[in-house]
């Protein structure tokens, strides 16, 4: 009977061991996923926007023009931690490197988001603006985070740095026929009347957005849009998707670029961050697109 006693306490102790083995790797293992997560999230956070190249042909475009370029930056969000205005600087930097004929802000240039370390004045967001080179048409609509933080003091920033702000409002910038809309996420969108604006410009016809929302409703074969507001999804599956876009579609307009019904829309990825001052699987973007006359 001793022996047998022993035999069962041995084993159930053998069990016990096996047991907190099996806990302690299975707790290595989440603290190794946990850590990688958490310095990949820093890395796409922080990363130096990629920059998206693509070419769009627009049948109104000049057939007699040069082919133009247009760096498009969305969703900039300067606050602490993630985006001080030294690095939105850098990033000017960069936009000036790529030489364009055009520079188009897609909205959403401030952010008040509770996880901020430092809120900034409207002046501080749009001071690194003045960087930018001096002979390029500069065009900007507002998005809902700029109407929230107080949309006067931005557009006052940006007509200082030389943009022009278009909110329902169209206007002739060399070949382009821009019509620029107010925020859709706010209701303040009024696209028939910014394409009643367009109807008397010429040149390739070019509809900037903050939301691509929007984008069904362009009349078929119209040309481009170009807009930012869904992050690409800001913190994406690394097998693709992401939890949310703020988007009304979902995923069918959150990323990248899309053709339909005759017309194309460009969604960056922009190059802060909302709610949380995290990225992952979706690294800031400014997009290079060429613009140019189809081919005869």
């Amino acid at each position: 009977m001793g022996a047998k006693g022993q035999c069962k306490k041995g084993s159930s102790v053998e069990i016990s061991t096996l047991r907190l083995r099996k806990r302690f790797w299975i707790g290595i293992i989440l603290l190794a996923l946990i850590i990688a997560i958490g310095v990949k999230a820093h890395s796409d956070t922080m990363a130096t926007p990629v920059v998206q190249r693509t070419s769009v042909s627009l049948a109104s475009y000049p057939a007699d023009a040069e082919p133009v370029t247009i760096a498009l930056i969305s969703d900039v969000h300067v606050a602490g931690p993630d985006m001080p205005p030294s690095r939105f600087a850098e990033i000017v930097e960069q936009i000036n490197a790529l030489s364009p004929d055009y520079v188009m802000i897609a909205g959403d240039l401030v952010s008040e988001k509770r996880s901020a370390t430092h809120i900034y004045t409207a002046e501080e967001v749009t001071a690194p603006l003045e960087g930018l080179s001096g002979d390029v048409f500069k065009i900007a609509v507002p998005g809902n985070h700029d109407h929230w933080f107080g949309v006067d003091g931005i557009r006052a920033g940006l007509v200082k740095a030389g943009f022009t702000v278009l909110e329902n409002e169209a206007a002739q910038f060399g070949p382009l026929a821009v019509g620029g809309i107010d925020d859709d996420y706010t209701n303040r969108a009024d696209l028939p009347n910014t394409l009643a604006a367009m109807g008397p410009l010429s040149g390739g016809g070019i509809i900037l957005s903050h939301s691509p929302d929007p984008f069904p409703t362009l009349p078929e074969n119209f040309g481009l849009m170009l807009a930012g507001h869904t992050h690409c999804g800001q913190i994406r599956y690394p097998w693709g998707g992401a939890p949310a876009t703020m988007s009304d579609y979902g995923e069918r307009y959150a990323c990248g670029r899309v053709d339909e019904n005759g017309n194309s829309v460009i969604v960056g990825a922009g190059l802060g961050t909302s709610l949380l001052p995290v990225r992952l699987f979706s690294k800031p973007e400014i997009w290079l697109i060429t613009i140019r006359s189809p081919d005869p």
